[in-house]
């Protein structure tokens, strides 16, 4: 048995009987189309993106492009908003497992985005069960029974917006080749998708709009270029109306910020506005200053949205956004509820509150949330500000001021630690386990970390090694190098097997881990994402 393919289509994946509903031949054709149709533009935004780099580590600063001026100055706005996407005050994010689709869905939030990426570790298994469950979700026939607690889960009569996040343009999908080479996989997750659901969400969630998109780690105007290209191919191939598709870009790089007006520009008739993706957007800031010495980030819990740099990128994006007439969409709040220490949750919740409190007062019309338990906390604050009007577009109250460059490249302040260095350690090799295992969200240390936090924890270290960063917040000012870095390593690990117990220490993948991350850190060279190093180890090919 196998899968029914066209021309120049190979599954390398295992055959499932379900899984081959997904992979039909026609929705294999559309994604082959696609792939075939924009190869090149984007091997080329990805060699643009490698040249942006190289200027960056000979000491050029990002900055707003002069050749793109008469777009940032001018008097336009975005396609109007949808009915559907009106109010979004409050989205929760997760990956696409059966259980967390309905939760997610049934959670309260306006919308729920589905994510194939950062809380995703996209192994075949995880990627195709998430088609299917999306697919039955839209159906409205999605249930999950929970053997151990003898739960049967199913959708409520109201439900959540859904949005779904494609994995980014430099990923490649190894079990599918298309003429030979691994087919990009974002166009998998948003062909496969949008081929089998974009009539029925269209019926019932789009009320004639849709599907709806996030769209992950865009460096330049270009990859907004692209995926405009790909909506209009998509509506066209579909026989819908040119801007039905709607998309919210993540600005969660630091060559991105230079570029929102841009990038909303390129996506015009299919804008639903920015996010704040606040975690990549510290990791981008590491990345991009990988050659710069003198940018060295103090402990990343001390990089809030509070420090200057971090504001100016989020009151830029409000201004922005709002200026186009699209919304402008806050952080992730990553706390998890801790129902065994109430008064533990309550300093949580109130953490929660500040932050959410801050990003509504600044002028954002929603934000994000990783648990449904912070729904009601959440709402409460936006519904505060907010009331009863969906957002805050209009409101130019609210609107920040000039931005300039050295705004946005402010460097934070704040001190290294070796608390710091050990929750960095801890925190990126427990991830990167789990991602080893299948799982791409993970709860640790009373936050739910993906795949941005562990880039963070990897980056940070890496930077501090390569430049012997002195640990200035500790009393005796140690220096960072590689003989402490193994020892903390050794250290961290034996920590790490007494916290989840020997069984689950034996049976899991954290010495494989370890040693990927330890080798990351090491690394005479940045990588640019932990997670294409580590794709290799859970590729099966059948």
């Amino acid at each position: 048995m196998g899968y029914d393919v066209p021309e120049g289509v190979e599954i390398r994946g295992r055959y499932d009987e379900e899984f081959g509903g997904i992979l039909s031949k026609d929705a294999l054709q559309f994604v082959a189309d696609l792939q075939r149709e924009f190869k090149k533009d984007i091997e080329y935004a990805m060699d643009c993106r490698k040249e942006a780099q190289e200027r960056y580590n000979n000491r050029e600063l990002p900055g707003f492009d002069p050749a793109t001026k008469l777009i940032r100055d001018g008097d336009w706005v975005c396609a109007a908003v949808p009915l559907p996407l009106a109010d979004r005050r409050v989205e929760i994010t997760g990956p696409v497992d059966r259980k967390m689709v309905i939760n997610a869905l049934n959670s309260g939030a306006k919308v729920f985005m589905a994510d194939f990426e950062d809380a995703l570790s996209p192994t075949w298994e995880n990627l195709m069960r998430g088609q299917v469950n999306l697919r039955d979700a839209i159906n409205g026939t999605i249930m999950f029974h929970d053997k151990g607690r003898d739960r049967v889960y199913k959708l409520n009569q109201h439900i959540a917006t859904l949005f779904v996040r494609p994995r980014g343009w430099h990923l490649p999908e190894a079990h599918i080749l298309i003429d030979g080479h691994p087919a990009t996989a974002c166009l998998v997750d948003f062909g496969l998708y949008f081929y089998h659901n974009h009539s029925l969400f269209r019926q019932t969630q789009g009320k004639g709009f849709g599907p709806f998109f996030y769209l992950p780690k865009m460096e330049h105007s270009r990859e907004a270029n692209i995926w405009n290209s790909v909506f209009e191919k998509a509506e066209k191939v579909a026989g819908i109306d040119k801007g039905s598709i709607r998309a919210t870009v993540l600005i969660e790089t630091l060559p991105a910020v230079f570029q929102m007006d841009e990038i909303l520009h390129e996506l015009k008739d299919h804008s639903a506005g920015l996010n704040c993706g606040r975690w990549d957007y510290i990791f981008s800031y590491i990345k991009t200053f990988q050659a710069h010495p003198d940018r060295l980030l103090p402990d990343r819990v001390q990089v809030s949205m509070t420090q200057h740099f971090m504001k100016s990128y989020s009151d830029l994006l409000i201004r922005t956004c709002h200026r186009r007439a699209v919304h402008a969409m806050g952080g992730m709040a990553a706390q998890i509820p801790i129902k065994d220490d109430p008064e533990a949750n309550e300093a949580a919740m109130e953490l929660v509150r500040k932050d959410k409190l801050r990003e509504v007062e600044a002028g954002h019309d929603g934000t994000w949330a990783a648990h449904p338990g912070l729904i009601p906390t959440i709402m409460e604050v936006f519904n505060s500000r907010m009331g009863d009007t969906a957002n805050q577009i209009q409101d130019e109250a609210v609107a920040a001021g000039a931005c300039t460059e050295a705004d946005l490249l402010q460097l934070p302040r704040g001190v290294r630690t070796m608390e710091g260095l050990r929750l960095n350690i801890r925190v990126g090799i427990q991830y990167l386990a789990a991602w080893l295992k299948g799982v791409g969200s993970v709860p640790l240390y009373g936050l739910m970390e993906d795949a941005a936090t562990a880039e963070i924890s990897r980056a940070q270290i890496w930077q501090w090694l390569k430049y012997g960063a002195y640990l200035d917040g500790d009393e005796l000012g140690v220096k960072v190098t590689p003989s402490l870095f193994d020892r903390v390593v050794a250290e961290e690990m034996a920590r790490i097997a007494s916290e989840v117990g020997k069984d689950r220490f034996d049976s899991g993948r954290y010495d494989e881990a370890c040693n990927l991350f330890s080798r990351q850190c090491l690394a005479p060279k940045l990588d640019d994402f932990l997670t294409l190093d580590a794709y290799n180890k859970i590729v099966v090919v059948v």
